[in-house]
């Protein structure tokens, strides 16, 4: 009786760790940022209240599951990570329907854009192969970052070279008349320090999540500059194979609440960082009147059109302005 007991125990213990499961979260920026406590731990704290613990979330942060940004969606496919999150920007041939939310106009300054994508999500379900989308959302809306450069025209930026997140990005600081420098935003700290680049087009949580607050001394607001657009990933077969209990915490977890979680994260993260621009008394803070922020918008307007003809993407471009929710909810 004592053995039949105590190997019933062990078979009991053995079929509950089968059933356990900790997701490997892939992050290639510093446990600091943004999205550790608005995706990574919320993931692991609403996942583990559903099951009981039985399924958990851990953070490998800085590029422990390996270096370079534009890796993240291939560590995801390939099962070196059961999770990550990364932008489209990055590799942007992917993505060319998802990268339509990042364009001038598309998104007017104040509009969700997680609502937006996941309305959009029909039209971009093909860009995402063999994973399963937990978040999309948008970054607040780019201004104009520079170093030693003041922008209240688009003539201030003839002739200066530009980082930029992606290739819609680049077609935006091209229209505007500045050499676009496409790298990873981890890169733009030194890259602005030594001169290489005079300045970013990206949204301002950057300037505490990168440090960028550091090395750039002039931000200019107001003008439509499009956005940068984000995704967190899942394995398609990890989720396929967990219990029907584990995969519906997940369901429940991640869409539109997740996205939401995560741009509100970032929305939070640039008004505070600006807000300490504003204090430090040592930069110039241009805020850019309507007439003015026009002007901006009327030299890349033909950007977003043009793009949106070259992908076909006529669909997810008015799904994205048609408000509403889609798959996420």
């Amino acid at each position: 009786m004592t053995r039949l007991l105590a190997g019933t125990a062990i078979a009991l213990t053995a079929a509950v760790a089968a059933q356990a499961a900790e997701m490997k979260f892939a992050n290639f920026t510093p446990p600091f940022h943004t999205i550790n406590a608005s995706v990574i731990e919320k993931l692991n704290e609403d996942l583990s209240a559903a099951t009981d613990g039985a399924l958990t979330v851990r953070g490998y942060h800085g590029g422990e599951l390996g270096a370079g940004p534009a890796e993240q969606y291939v560590r995801v496919v390939q099962g070196v990570a059961d999770m990550a999150w990364g932008l489209p920007g990055y590799t942007s041939s992917q993505f060319p329907k998802t990268m339509i939310a990042e364009l001038p106009t598309t998104l007017t300054l104040e509009q969700p854009g997680y609502e937006a994508l996941w309305n959009a999500y029909d039209a971009l379900e093909s860009e995402f192969p063999r994973t399963k989308p937990l978040a999309l959302w948008t970054s607040e809306p780019n201004i104009f970052i520079m170093k030693d450069h003041e922008i209240r025209q688009p003539s201030d930026l003839e002739g200066l070279k530009v980082r930029v997140a992606g290739a819609t990005s680049a077609d935006v600081a091209e229209a505007l008349g500045a050499t676009p420098v496409q790298m990873p935003i981890n890169q733009v700290y030194n890259a602005m320090q030594t001169g290489l680049i005079d300045g970013v087009i990206t949204g301002a949580s950057t300037l505490s999540d990168f440090k960028l607050d550091e090395v750039a001394n002039s931000y200019t607001l107001g003008a439509n500059l499009g956005r940068l657009a984000f995704y967190t990933v899942m394995t398609q077969s990890t989720y396929d194979n967990l219990p029907d209990d584990q995969k519906a915490a997940i369901d429940e977890a991640s869409g539109l609440p997740l996205s939401k979680s995560a741009e509100d994260a970032w929305n939070a993260t640039a008004d505070s960082a600006l807000q300490a621009a504003r204090d430090a008394g040592n930069n110039t803070i241009i805020e850019l009147s309507e007439e003015e922020a026009q002007a901006f918008n009327d030299a890349v307007a033909e950007v977003t059109n043009a793009y949106v003809a070259r992908v076909g993407g006529e669909v997810a471009f008015e799904a994205m302005q048609s408000g509403g929710s889609g798959q996420g909810s």
